[in-house]
């Protein structure tokens, strides 16, 4: 088990997340004292130890799978189109009003990441980062039709000169930090990371009126893979 565990450690198919350093270190440490109070306490007998390591092998590879960070370039660099910010499926696609930044109509649509989904949130178009804003709030659940508005979030606004396009990452139930790389006035490149949620979310994009929407309901979409709207 601890080969198995070390040979997928060094010929892992991905790159792990600079936001997962401090969670995979604790996770080891208390992983390593707790087996090793199974083996060398005394406590438990051979099954019991053997069910320790197994548990331990599962954690760490849940965590390693939490932060993994697969390389995806975009496959056409183009600001007129809209690639999905964010792994997970599709919830919502609807007209909103959207009051924090347009105050008019926009197309909204949300994907939720699951805690399997890859959690890093990328740039869905390049241009001027025009507006951005913490917002402190609630946890509901992510799929809560008020957890756009009164949950933990942060809004990005993107312009690529000629439309603009919202970003909004929205911590969920478990989700409990919200970190983004970007600063207003900010040029940013389409496909680079624009942040990470930790442990479940969603991130809403709100569109121009007239933006051709290329996904449906419930599809399961990549970051920087899957084409969400042409503007």
């Amino acid at each position: 088990m601890r080969f198995l565990l070390l040979k997928y450690l060094f010929n892992m198919p991905f790159k792990l997340h600079k936001e997962g350093s401090k969670i995979i270190l604790s996770t080891v440490v208390i992983l390593l004292i707790l087996n090793g109070l199974a083996l060398f306490s005394g406590w438990f007998g051979p099954g019991i130890q053997t069910a320790v390591l197994v548990f331990s092998g599962i954690m760490f590879f849940l965590v390693l799978q939490f932060f993994r960070n697969p390389n995806r370039e975009v496959k056409l660099a183009d600001n007129d189109i809209v690639y999905a910010p964010a792994d997970g499926k599709i919830v919502v696609i609807e007209e909103v009003i959207e009051e924090e930044y347009f105050g008019d109509k926009r197309l909204q649509v949300s994907i939720f990441m699951s805690p399997t989904n890859v959690h890093v949130n990328r740039n869905p178009i390049g241009g001027k980062v025009n507006y951005f804003k913490y917002h402190p709030g609630k946890y509901l659940v992510a799929w809560h039709p008020k957890s756009s508005s009164e949950n933990e979030r942060t809004t990005t606004v993107i312009g690529n000169g000629d439309v603009e396009v919202m970003l909004r990452q929205i911590a969920g139930a478990l989700a409990k930090r919200i970190v983004n790389y970007v600063d207003e006035g900010q040029q940013v490149i389409q496909g680079k990371d624009l942040g990470f949620i930790k442990f479940g979310s969603r991130v809403d994009l709100f569109l121009p009126i007239g933006s051709k929407i290329e996904i449906g309901m419930n599809q399961k979409v990549k970051g920087n893979r899957t084409i969400i709207a042409r503007l």
